[in-house]
């Protein structure tokens, strides 16, 4: 095997573990905030700079790669995506951080009929999920697993877009849960922006796998 080869699968193994880093930072973000757990909160909080980290050794990775390989095709692809999977993971582990400081500051319990009307249980599950997928699409190759990424997406905006009419809908009988209804629209503006990263990253693995730029892409073109 080729040196760069060997670089290359051992970058692979830097961003699959950051990728486990960060999807366990949001699963137990969901779980702090389902059991309104703060002592799980907190420790979601105090792993991020864990995930600050890794984010900056997997950058200088790809730099010395650049420097020492000149990689061309498929390789230096497959870099470019590296480092914009790996922004995009930084920023889910800064959301899973803000959810867990949300739960810390709370003062007690989001109502279970609040989180009804809002779906955000669904969600931040679908949230998760969404996040698994790309990871497995990237260890796969699987650019068909990527693309579904782009409709599941659709289902976080979907709720994104509705919360305001729901979050109404729900205050004109339970008007003194004002306050918990302005956490959960936070949450749920943090969960729709998991979703976008998600869907950047799986924009990232069509471009390196098939040399396919998606961004900006027309719908209709």
């Amino acid at each position: 095997m080729a040196q760069i080869e060997t670089e290359l699968q051992l970058l692979k193994t830097e961003v699959n573990n950051m990728w486990t880093l960060v999807t366990s930072q949001m699963n137990n973000a969901r779980l702090a905030f389902m059991n309104f757990d703060k002592d799980l909160a907190r420790e979601v909080a105090s792993k991020e700079k864990r995930v600050n980290g890794t984010e900056l050794k997997i950058d200088r990775d790809c730099e010395n790669i650049f420097a020492l390989f000149c990689p061309v095709a498929i390789d230096l692809r497959f870099l470019l995506a590296v480092l914009k999977i790996n922004s995009n993971l930084e920023r889910i582990g800064d959301i899973a951080e803000g959810i867990a400081k949300y739960i810390i500051s709370a003062e007690g319990p989001f109502k279970e009929g609040l989180l009804k009307a809002t779906h955000t249980t669904d969600m931040y599950e679908e949230s998760v999920k969404i996040l698994q997928d790309t990871q497995t699409a990237f260890e796969n190759e699987d650019t068909i697993l990527a693309r579904s990424v782009f409709k599941k997406d659709e289902f976080l905006d979907n709720i994104n877009v509705n919360a305001n009419k729901s979050l109404e809908k729900y205050l004109k009988d339970h008007p003194e849960d004002l306050d918990q209804a302005l956490w959960i629209l936070s949450i749920i503006r943090k969960l729709e922006r998991v979703g976008d990263q998600s869907k950047n990253i799986a924009e990232e693995i069509i471009f390196y796998l098939e040399a396919k730029v998606l961004k900006h892409k027309s719908k209709h073109s």
